[in-house]
């Protein structure tokens, strides 16, 4: 999957966005892939280990590149939204804006993920910029990617 958008402008994609720490991370997928229950369980697991974990936006996020950085924010009507799947629309604490660290893609049902992945596999572009990339097959648990996420986020900021 690429996003691309010209530089500094800001383009609105179908995806999650939340920030962990300092790291904001894409959350991309099809429509009922799990992509508010993933957003959801980063924020529940964050604050618990207290970590700083906040939605950025839910369903519809603006990306920009700047400064060499790809700038989130949610969709100005949707802002403080996420959809609890069964439930509904809730409002919950957001952050107006997050640096993206990090990009997960969740397949669709019947897509598998590759066993040994290719470097190209590993990265993900936004608006012209490569960043960390993560995959998730769809059959996974929202939990189990969260945990793959922060530990992904976790081995990131100790390797810098």
């Amino acid at each position: 999957m690429s996003d691309a958008s010209p530089p500094d402008r800001a383009v609105n994609i179908h995806a999650s966005a939340v920030v962990v720490g300092e790291a904001g991370v894409v959350i991309r997928g099809r429509s009922g892939r799990g992509k508010s229950a993933l957003a959801l369980a980063l924020i529940d697991i964050a604050n618990t280990h207290g970590l700083f974990g906040r939605l950025v936006g839910d369903d519809r996020i603006l990306v920009r590149a700047c400064g060499g950085r790809i700038l989130l924010s949610g969709a100005p009507n949707t802002l403080s939204l996420i959809e609890r799947r069964g439930i509904g629309l809730e409002t919950v604490p957001f952050e107006p804006a997050a640096v993206a660290r990090l990009v997960v893609d969740i397949l669709d049902e019947g897509e598998s993920a590759a066993r040994m992945p290719e470097a190209s596999d590993e990265t993900a572009e936004l608006a012209a910029i490569r960043l960390p990339r993560l995959v998730f097959e769809a059959s996974s648990r929202p939990f189990e990617r969260a945990r793959a996420v922060l530990a992904a986020l976790s081995e990131k900021t100790t390797a810098l």
